[in-house]
């Protein structure tokens, strides 16, 4: 069954002074949804809020090294996007990160924009990683992080990943997704591409205009029940040991 709602998530250095990456992701989800206006916020009490001049809002309601939350109000077909930081002590190689969090329903229209909705938001983020997939896989997925005091079996056979503050640098991607973005300091550390290994990907992946690459490792949307999906999730894993830090002691 097709879950319904696609969280794409980017990871990019953090944001300094008047940085300008929350517009343009902004931008970036409205540009590859064209119908999409991203004009509301939900105030502290849960209100919805119209935001008559979100860029200057936008310019000045930092929040948690990030922006608050942007939606289009509409019940029937609802859009979020938010950014926060992850903290230096958190992040990876000690250094923070800008991330960017967008929930979007998996309808077709979103279905045909989704790598170039996920090219836009990454290039706009400045990001290094990020990744698009359908919420219950991305919540599996999302089981594969082990804490080292709290060690758990990951879902489905899949392999265990290091918390992001075990990888050594903020290159290196924190897990995988059914569309993935790499950048090219991303791409180059985890050894993609490689053309005699990488055809079956290659087929799957566009190059973006920074020179990064996104990836999509299923035609259909990641489903984990599906034998097929779960298999080429698992063959990437076993391509990349770099992501989840599992290739470092």
């Amino acid at each position: 069954m097709m879950q319904d709602t696609l969280s794409l998530k980017v990871y990019g250095p953090a944001l300094v002074g008047d940085d300008s990456r929350p517009i343009a992701v902004v931008h970036a989800m409205e540009r590859a949804l064209p119908s999409l206006r991203l004009e509301w916020t939900v105030s502290d009490d849960h209100q919805l809020r119209p935001l008559p001049q979100r860029e200057a809002w936008l310019a000045q309601a930092r929040r948690n090294g990030g922006f608050p939350l942007v939606c289009n109000n509409d019940e029937s077909y609802p859009v979020t996007i938010f950014g926060l930081e992850l903290s230096a002590r958190s992040g990876p190689g000690g250094q923070a990160l800008f991330e960017v969090h967008a929930d979007v329903p998996l309808h077709t229209a979103v279905l045909a924009a989704a790598v170039g909705m996920l090219d836009a938001v990454a290039e706009g983020a400045g990001a290094l990683w990020g990744h698009a997939t359908p919420f219950r896989a991305s919540a599996e997925i999302a089981g594969q992080t082990i804490h080292p005091r709290m060690p758990e079996i990951p879902p489905r056979g899949l392999p265990a990943l290091k918390l992001p503050e075990k990888i050594r640098s903020p290159e290196i991607p924190h897990r995988l997704g059914w569309l993935n973005y790499w950048s090219a300091a991303a791409a180059l550390a985890i050894g993609f591409p490689d053309p005699a290994e990488d055809a079956g990907l290659l087929s799957r992946a566009r190059r973006t205009a920074s020179g990064g690459w996104v990836v999509q490792l299923t035609d259909a949307p990641l489903d984990l029940d599906k034998p097929d999906h779960l298999a080429a999730l698992l063959r990437a894993y076993e391509r990349f040991p770099e992501i989840g830090g599992r290739s470092t002691p």
